[in-house]
């Protein structure tokens, strides 16, 4: 089940600014041509060759199950185009040395040379749209890009509340537990992670960021007072390589709505000393410091935050 996602409605400005950027850059870098940067082939066949080359860099290939993921497309408009650079000779199809079930794409000799081309044309393609810009110019243009590309990912990542005993919440808290065992000086014993009844149904909630249909964060509520409407946020989380978006601060948010859903009027979590980043972020997401609420051997901050306007289901 899909988290619910922030009620705020968008602008119709801001809706018309992304579309007309779309249109001019896609324009401007030659999209519509179905000569992509001067070759014999579409943008959408060029693409899937550099990720091709990405993906499969140094190992046996793609996997046309991430590829699918990675790019958005349809299987059976994937495997046309997948077909049609083997038809070239640029790419060739097996399956995967370790799972046969596993359909994998690779690229040639043919093929390398190819998005090696490629990649020399549009860095040229890149380098003259800069030209005309001056040196300050091109860092704000830099930044700007940046930010885009973050926001665009954060935009992009789905929140699914799951059940707290399935294999993407147990690979989820393996990977958080094996994080902070390296981050902590005493180490962390996984077997003081929240056990799937307490995030689970009535008890509370677990929530996983999917990108790409691959699992990039988690957090956790349980109900830690019934009859004082309290609840305790436990184990947010994000991998290293979807850090610096403001995932975690959204998944804090997704949290507390589900809170108040459920009724709560007041969440409560606790965090290692060490951990002087998540202290910040709950300061300034509107959470108080308080005296120690539980036993938690690896607490030692306390923070509360009363909810505006619980709601039961």
């Amino acid at each position: 089940m899909e988290a619910k996602q922030q009620s705020e409605p968008v602008a119709v400005r801001d809706v018309r600014s992304l579309r007309r950027f779309n249109r001019y850059f896609t324009r401007r870098i030659g999209a519509l041509d179905d000569h992509y940067l001067g070759q014999d082939r579409p943008l959408g066949e060029a693409r899937l060759l550099f990720e091709i080359g990405e993906v499969g860099e140094g190992g046996e290939g793609a996997s046309l199950r991430e590829l699918r993921a990675r790019l958005g497309l349809d299987a059976g408009y994937l495997s046309r185009m997948v077909r049609a650079l083997e038809g070239q000779g640029l790419v060739r199809v097996g399956v995967h040395g370790q799972d046969s079930r596993v359909r994998v794409a690779a690229l040639t000799s043919a093929g390398r040379s190819e998005v090696a081309e490629q990649n020399r044309r549009a860095d040229a393609l890149a380098e003259g749209l800069l030209r005309g810009l001056s040196p300050a110019q091109r860092d704000e243009l830099t930044d700007a890009l940046g930010a885009a590309r973050r926001l665009l990912r954060l935009a992009a990542i789905r929140v699914e509340v799951v059940d707290g005993g399935s294999d993407d919440a147990r690979t989820c808290l393996d990977a958080y537990a094996a994080d902070i065992d390296q981050r902590f000086p005493e180490g962390y014993d996984p077997a003081t992670l929240v056990p799937p009844h307490e995030v689970s149904g009535d008890a509370g909630a677990f929530l996983i960021a999917y990108e790409e249909e691959r699992a990039v964060g988690c957090g956790a509520l349980r109900t830690l007072d019934p009859g004082a409407r309290v609840g305790e946020i436990k184990h947010v989380w994000v991998r290293p390589g979807a850090r610096r978006l403001g995932l975690a601060r959204r998944l804090l948010g997704e949290l507390e709505r589900e809170a108040a859903e459920r009724g709560f009027g007041v969440v409560r979590l606790d965090t290692h000393a060490s951990l002087t980043e998540a202290q910040a972020m709950y300061r300034a997401c509107g959470y108080t410091e308080i005296p120690r609420y539980n036993d938690d051997v690896y607490g030692a901050h306390f923070f509360e935050k009363r909810l505006a306007t619980p709601r039961r289901r």
